[in-house]
């Protein structure tokens, strides 16, 4: 029987190295960036692809940067070689989100159709623009729909694996 592995989200990845004693440059996809600290324990995937658990993580703001203190990284060479690193966490340790909000991880995958039963394709994955973000889906064609709750994004059913957009299936 195949386990079923745990899905897992990319918050952030080692970017440089800060210093001569260890510290890490990280850069952060959460928001606010300094949250990627509140979640642990990371699964640290290098890139050559070996994977380790790590917890205990310390961490502030620097100005243009964040800054990292890994336990057991001391010196600037150890530091170097963890440039590329990838940070993840288990979905399970994010926070339920509110209601009518979604994790963006959990909308990949779905299929994507319109309010008239059109299918559209599967969710790929979605994108800010600043202004609002963008579901990608991708069928006969990518689309790129406006997520906005009520406009173009009519229904969220995570059940019947399913996203409803008002959505014209040439555009």
């Amino acid at each position: 029987m195949k386990k079923d592995i745990e899905r897992r989200i990319l918050l952030g990845r080692v970017a440089g190295v800060f210093g001569v004693r260890g510290e890490l440059k990280l850069e952060s996809w959460t928001e606010p960036r300094s949250a990627i600290f509140k979640y642990q324990p990371w699964i640290l995937r290098t890139p050559a692809g070996q994977e380790s658990e790590l917890t205990g993580v310390r961490g502030r703001d620097s100005g243009k940067t964040l800054v990292a203190t890994f336990p057991g990284v001391t010196d600037r060479d150890v530091a170097e070689s963890m440039i590329g690193t990838e940070i993840y966490i288990a979905r399970s340790a994010l926070p339920p989100p509110s209601p009518d909000e979604y994790y963006w991880v959990d909308l990949e995958g779905l299929d994507v159709q319109t309010v008239d039963g059109v299918k559209l394709g599967i969710a790929s994955h979605l994108f800010s623009t600043g202004s609002n973000d963008v579901l990608v889906t991708r069928g006969d064609r990518e689309r790129m729909i406006p997520f906005v709750m009520g406009d173009f994004v009519k229904s969220v059913d995570f059940e019947a694996n399913l996203i409803v957009v008002d959505w014209d299936p040439e555009f």
